[in-house]
C-alpha cells in the first residue's frame, strides 16, 4: 500500500506543535531553493551571517538524514551561487604555504647582496632622517638650515636609486620604504620648511593653505606613481623630489620676491604634481647638448637668484609645450 503523501505527527516533546507535514519531494526542493535563496539575498545585503549558516561544518555532512544536507546538493547551491572569498574558510594554522614569510630581498641571499642592500635601505632611512630633523629645525625658526637638510634629503633620495640600480638589489620592499621616505621628507618637511620661511611675511591663514595643498598633491602624486605605468622618458606630472628641491632652493637662496608671489608660486608647484603634463627626466636633460649648460651657468655667476627663477619657470612651461606637441603630432 502506497505511502500517503500527508503524514500525521503527534507528539508532545517537540517544540513544534502537532498536526500534519508534507512527506513528498516537494520538501526537498523547496529546501533547496530556500537555501539558494538566503545565500542569494545573504549576499545582496551584504550580511556574512546569512550565507555563514548555510556553510555546514564537516562533521555534519556525514549525516545527511537528519541535516538535509548533503556534499552533492551543497555543489548544487555553490554552482548557483559560488561562494564569496569573504565567506570562504580561513586557512588553516598549521598551512606551511600561509605561514611562509615573503623574502624583502628576492634573488640569490648571500652576504655580499645583504650588505648590499642594507646599504641602499640606510641611504633611504638617512634621506626620512633628515626629513624629520628639517621639521625640527623649522619649528625652531631656522628655515633656511631646514632648506639645507631638505637638499641633502633629494641628494640621499637619488642616491639610494642608483646604488639599487647599480648594485642589483632593488626589490618591492626597497620601492615602498623610497615611497614612505618621500612622504615624510617631500610631502610633510617641505611644506613645514615653507610655511615657516612664510611665517610673518605672509597670512598665516594662506601660508597653511599653501603648505597643506603641497602635502595633499604630494600624498597624490606619490600614490599615483606605485600604481602607475612607469615611463623611461617622461614623467606624469612634476616629481615630489624636484618640487621639493625647488622649494628648498627657494627658500636657501632666499628670493626677493612679494609673499603672495610666493604662495602663488608654492600653489602652482603643488598642481603640477598631480597634473597629466610630462616632465623630461634628468636623463634626457644630462643628454642635451653642452653648449645649452653653458647660459645657465653663467647666468648663475652673474645673479644665481634670476637663473633659478628662470629655469624653474621654463621646466614648468615645457610640460604644457610638450603635451601641445604630443597632442599635434598624435
Amino acid at each position: 500500500m502506497p505511502r500517503a503523501l500527508w503524514r500525521r505527527r503527534r507528539t508532545t516533546d517537540s517544540p513544534r506543535p502537532a498536526g500534519r507535514r508534507w512527506a513528498g519531494r516537494l520538501r526537498r526542493s523547496s529546501t533547496f531553493a530556500r537555501q539558494v535563496l538566503l545565500v542569494r539575498v545573504g549576499r545582496r545585503d551584504g550580511d556574512p551571517r546569512i550565507g555563514a549558516e548555510l556553510m555546514v561544518p564537516e562533521h555534519l555532512v556525514d549525516r545527511p538524514r537528519r541535516y538535509g544536507f548533503d556534499r552533492a546538493r551543497r555543489a548544487e547551491i555553490e554552482a548557483v551561487m559560488p561562494v564569496s572569498p569573504a565567506l570562504a574558510p580561513a586557512p588553516s594554522v598549521d598551512d606551511d604555504s600561509s605561514a611562509m614569510s615573503i623574502p624583502l630581498l628576492p634573488g640569490e641571499r648571500t652576504t655580499s647582496r645583504r650588505m648590499k642592500f642594507a646599504l641602499v635601505n640606510a641611504c633611504t632611512l638617512a634621506s626620512l632622517v633628515l626629513g624629520i630633523n628639517a621639521i625640527f629645525v623649522a619649528m625652531a625658526g631656522e628655515a633656511r638650515v631646514a632648506a639645507i637638510l631638505l637638499i641633502a634629503c633629494v641628494a640621499f633620495d637619488g642616491l639610494d636609486g642608483a646604488l639599487a640600480r647599480k648594485l642589483g638589489v632593488a626589490s618591492p620592499f626597497g620601492a615602498q620604504m623610497d615611497s614612505l621616505a618621500d612622504m615624510c621628507s617631500f610631502g610633510l618637511a617641505a611644506p613645514v620648511v615653507v610655511y615657516a620661511s612664510l611665517a610673518g611675511s605672509a597670512p598665516t591663514a594662506a601660508a597653511a593653505v599653501a603648505a597643506a595643498l603641497v602635502a595633499a598633491c604630494a600624498a597624490i602624486r606619490l600614490a599615483r606613481f606605485n600604481v602607475s605605468p612607469k615611463d623611461g622618458r617622461f614623467f606624469c606630472g612634476v616629481p615630489t623630489t624636484m618640487a621639493a628641491a625647488v622649494l628648498a632652493l627657494t627658500v636657501a637662496i632666499g628670493l626677493p620676491l612679494p609673499a603672495v608671489v610666493q604662495i602663488a608660486g608654492v600653489a602652482l608647484l603643488a598642481f603640477a604634481m598631480v597634473s597629466s603634463f610630462p616632465y623630461a627626466k634628468l636623463a634626457r636633460l644630462l643628454r642635451l647638448p653642452p653648449w645649452l649648460w653653458l647660459a645657465p651657468v653663467i647666468g648663475a655667476l652673474v645673479d644665481i637668484r634670476l637663473t633659478f627663477a628662470l629655469v624653474v619657470v621654463g621646466y614648468l612651461v615645457s610640460g604644457p609645450l610638450l603635451w601641445l606637441h604630443q597632442r599635434r603630432t598624435a
